[in-house]
């Protein structure tokens, strides 16, 4: 089916049809355009509690169809595929408690540990973390996270994102470790899950430099999520949601090189933006979802022939839950 047609009958579905559909920024474009709600993993969750429709369709990510799920247990959530985060996969309940023994080896006591996950993970981790007392975080307010954790005056375990909380202790003149390194974990306030983002990991101090030597007087843009050399060297970094934010209010004449996913990237400005990277930074599950999966999905509950929703086991969403309004509390 051509593409005109494609998005054609997609449009007939959606007004047909008691349904929202949500992309993720990173979404390639020709299924962001679809969307009636866009934006990051939380700025989703939070905006489709306040929907009325009764089916969402999520255009994104395993966790994120999750987090929506967790939050609006009432809401049927589907997803056109199945994509899953290759860093939310990363850890799962075996990995958590093998870090939490691990921890409590080096003389830590499980009563003195707080674990804060990324919101990058499964709802079983986000449960596990709630069930200790700990809560979620964005890259966005990882830091106002934090500085609440650090009140409570436990040992600090971060997962899975080892560059988030490595960046967000370094901006606070906290000392960090990860799992199995080698440091004196209790000389460390944070100590992080040996996890990463595969797409943020492509972007060097090399670029940086190639940038800054090529175009005198060059922004740098990243995204915490990059290692922390190249954060250090940045001259700005954050979240999906304020690096567009950044990039938008600049002078149409200033020069930027974005570190972060390249579809998002690619649809900020017509002109002086460059990506960080001399490869093609897209996430390759992002980029799963096609306009056929989102339209043989609106298809499907347009003929009542449900597969596949979203569904979350009730002890996990509700300590996942109490992990995500802890956050939001905040």
């Amino acid at each position: 089916m051509e593409r005109a047609e494609l998005v054609k009958k997609i449009q007939e579905l959606k007004e047909r049809l008691s349904v929202t559909v949500v992309a993720h920024f990173y979404q390639r474009d020709e299924v962001y355009e679809m969307a009636d709600i866009t934006g990051d993993s939380l700025e989703l969750a939070k905006r489709t509690m306040d929907d009325d429709n009764e089916f969402v369709v999520f255009c994104g990510v395993g966790f994120m169809g999750e987090s929506v799920k967790v939050l609006s247990p009432e809401k049927r959530v589907l997803m056109p595929r199945q994509a899953c985060c290759a860093m939310a996969r990363m850890i799962d309940t075996h990995y958590y408690d093998e870090s939490i023994k691990f921890l409590e080896d080096n003389n830590i006591t499980k009563e003195n540990i707080l674990p804060i996950t990324y919101i990058n993970s499964s709802a079983d981790i986000k449960a596990k973390v709630g069930e200790m007392g700990g809560m979620v975080c964005t890259s966005s307010n990882a830091k106002t996270i934090i500085e609440r954790a650090l009140k409570e005056n436990k040992k600090i375990l971060f997962v899975p994102d080892r560059c988030l909380g490595q960046n967000i202790a370094h901006m606070m003149g906290l000392k960090s470790s990860v799992i199995g390194d080698g440091t004196d974990l209790k000389e460390s306030d944070i100590i992080c899950f040996n996890g990463f983002c595969s797409v943020h990991q492509l972007f060097d101090i090399d670029d940086i430099e190639f940038y800054r030597k090529k175009y005198p007087g060059i922004l740098i843009a990243t995204h915490p999520e990059c290692t922390p050399e190249v954060v250090q060297a940045s001259d700005f970094v954050g979240s999906t949601s304020q690096l567009i934010k950044y990039i938008k209010e600049l002078p149409s004449e200033q020069k930027v090189a974005v570190g972060t996913e390249y579809n998002m990237v690619n649809r900020l400005r017509e002109r002086n933006t460059y990506i960080l990277s001399s490869t093609k930074p897209e996430c390759p599950t992002m980029n799963e979802t096609t306009l056929e999966n989102l339209y043989e999905t609106l298809k499907m509950i347009d003929e009542d022939r449900i597969e596949g929703e979203v569904q979350v086991d009730k002890k996990i969403a509700k300590w996942a839950k109490v992990a995500l309004e802890r956050m939001l509390a905040i």
